[in-house]
């Protein structure tokens, strides 16, 4: 059940938010500039690169590899792709993880970890170096993978922890209770790409990205009324859905994944995401369907006690500025009766771009969350 009142009472959701997520998600810009300063002790300015790569490998546990690489090859001139884990469960010691056998001194690889202690991370270290990869990693300072990049002659740079929730630093898990841990992972990335040619992400455009999100937890914050906060106003429109979550452009299509990943971690809700124009026939059957719920839906006196409990499909549009959106959207949209949702990216540098979408669809999904009841009248958190 979803309480939408909630969402315009700010004492109401910190109550529910026993797991601080907004406050990670509001303090994204103070770990930027954190992360960046980590960074910069690191060295990282006086990196002086043989040339560019041929391609980024990342490599970590959890989902955060996965958007690193999504966030990172949409900014970077050159292919960027995540090395899939294998083991028998989650957990960071059971993982493993192998280079593709065409790896060698072209390439760079990137480790990113908010743990450090991961066997698996250590031993690819030992194939990288074998292989004659460049290795750097994101990894608190002092852990054993730290102290193995740097044996292979790597870059070891520092994972800047949260400032609050203690025991969340190191613990399986954490990326889900952090919502900050992608900004420190990614942050001496971007200075990274920007150092060896790959993108034009230097120290401008990471406090630019810091001030973009200091802006966005102004806008989408829980202060900020339901009817003003366009965060707050999609987590309503989702309410009861399954979001069809497209992406328009390949600046969009980054964060439109992660947004659909972010709804089943933080708020148990099923997503699907999918680019244009390839969703329009992926979903196809699924906006088919949804005319089966009727045309009543917006009826305010409808019974809803006998009503069914399945999901109805809401297109969730993402896009680049300019024009409106795609006629096919809006046609399949209008004949199927499913509702649509559009989310234009804001202006500025591509990076500031991804920084502000990022920010609006973690804080809705975590609205979601908050807002969302237990039958027997709790509040998930």
């Amino acid at each position: 059940m979803f309480d939408e009142s909630q969402l315009d009472h700010p004492d109401a959701l910190a109550r529910a938010d026993t797991g601080g997520l907004l406050l990670g998600v509001a303090a994204a810009g103070a770990r930027v500039r954190t992360a960046a300063r980590h960074a910069a002790e690191a060295g990282i300015a006086d990196l002086k690169p043989d040339g560019r790569p041929r391609t980024v490998l990342i490599a970590g546990p959890g989902a955060a590899p996965r958007h690193l690489a999504d966030l990172l090859g949409a900014l970077a001139g050159c292919p960027v792709l995540p090395v899939p884990a294998t083991g028998a469960t989650p957990a960071p010691p059971e993982l493993r993880w192998a280079l593709p056998g065409w790896a060698g001194p072209l390439d760079l690889l990137l480790l990113a970890t908010y743990d450090g202690t991961e066997p698996g991370l250590a031993l690819l270290v030992e194939q990288a170096y074998r292989h004659g990869c460049t290795v750097a990693a994101v990894a608190p300072g002092g852990s054993p993978l730290t102290g193995a990049v740097q044996q292979a002659h790597g870059l070891a740079l520092p994972f800047a922890p949260p400032p609050f929730h203690e025991g969340t630093h190191g613990r399986a898990g954490a990326e889900e209770a952090d919502p900050g841990a992608l900004w420190a992972l990614l942050t001496p990335l971007l200075a990274l790409v920007d150092r060896v040619g790959l993108a034009a992400t230097g120290p401008g455009t990471v406090q630019a990205v810091a001030d973009r999100l200091d802006l966005a937890a102004d806008r989408f914050g829980p202060v900020a009324d339901t009817y003003r906060n366009p965060a707050k106003t999609l987590a309503a429109e989702l309410d009861g859905s399954l979001p069809l979550v497209w992406s328009e452009g390949p600046l969009t299509a980054p964060v439109a994944r992660r947004f659909a990943a972010a709804l089943a971690v933080r708020a148990g809700r099923p997503a699907l995401a999918a680019t244009l124009p390839q969703a329009l026939a992926d979903h196809a059957a699924l906006l088919a369907g949804s005319g089966a719920f009727g045309d009543d839906l917006d009826d305010f006196f409808r019974d809803r006690v006998e009503e069914s409990a399945s999901l109805r499909p809401r297109i969730v549009l993402l896009r680049e500025p300019g024009g409106p959106p795609s006629a096919a959207v809006t046609e399949a949209a209008h004949r199927d009766g499913t509702p649509l949702s559009v989310i234009d990216a804001p202006s500025g540098s591509p990076a500031e771009a991804l920084a502000e979408l990022t920010a609006l669809t973690d804080f809705a999904a975590v609205y979601l969350a908050l807002a969302s009841t237990a039958p027997g009248g709790d509040t998930a958190a």
